[in-house]
């Protein structure tokens, strides 16, 4: 089992937890988003995901080695191969609220604020530093607002109920994000409530940006 990943990269910070969360080992190789013009354009992670994007996965399985992209999908094909820890709740209502939230903020915030997003705005459209701010404190702003409504109806301890999920999975790295890019976020009570919960799981400190061995 490995993982391919970049130690600020949200989507790879997802599956760590998720991998801590289940207590399983994968070897962690460094792909670096801005080293020599981006490691994921390399000939050797292009052939694992022509889109260059971190994380890839890779398992093995009777007919051995296979590899998967995309970090939602990662996170569900753990889920069900290798269910001990749920990270999804045990009905299917449930499990769809779930997924919402995890949506929400995996494909309705972060694309808009991941970084070749960030430096498109800035080489191709000439964006300049406090725009570029103004850009991403826009959004992360727009889906936190509905983010904490809904978590004044669902959470517990954590998003859902008092046992960690694919929602608390997804929001740890945006909130991770939101503080590196000095996002205000004392309108959000219950969003800093739980980012503080859950880095005192080992799963989720183990996970954050700092822990990895490509830190730089």
């Amino acid at each position: 089992m490995k993982l391919l990943g970049y130690w600020r990269s949200s989507a790879a910070y997802r599956v760590r937890i998720a991998l801590n969360l289940k207590q399983l080992n994968a070897e962690q190789i460094s792909v670096h988003l801005v080293k020599n013009g981006g490691e994921q354009y390399s000939e050797m992670f292009s052939q694992l995901n022509s889109q260059h994007l971190v994380p890839a996965f890779i398992d093995e399985d009777e007919q051995g080695e296979f590899s998967l992209t995309q970090s939602m999908a990662i996170i569900e094909y753990l889920e069900e191969q290798y269910p001990q820890a749920a990270i999804l709740p045990s009905t299917a209502k449930d499990r769809a609220v779930v997924r919402a939230m995890s949506q929400s903020i995996a494909c309705e915030i972060h694309p808009l604020d991941n970084l070749r997003v960030l430096q498109f705005l800035v080489k191709e459209m000439g964006v300049n530093e406090e725009d570029k701010m103004k850009w991403y404190h826009h959004w992360i702003h727009l889906g936190f607002k509905a983010l904490e409504i809904q978590l004044s109806k669902t959470a517990g301890k954590y998003c859902f109920g008092d046992s960690p999920t694919m929602a608390d999975i997804c929001l740890i790295p945006q909130v991770y994000n939101a503080y590196r890019f000095n996002v205000d976020l004392s309108q959000y009570p219950n969003i800093v409530r739980i980012w503080n919960e859950c880095n005192q799981l080992p799963a989720f400190a183990q996970a954050a940006p700092e822990q990895q061995h490509d830190v730089s």
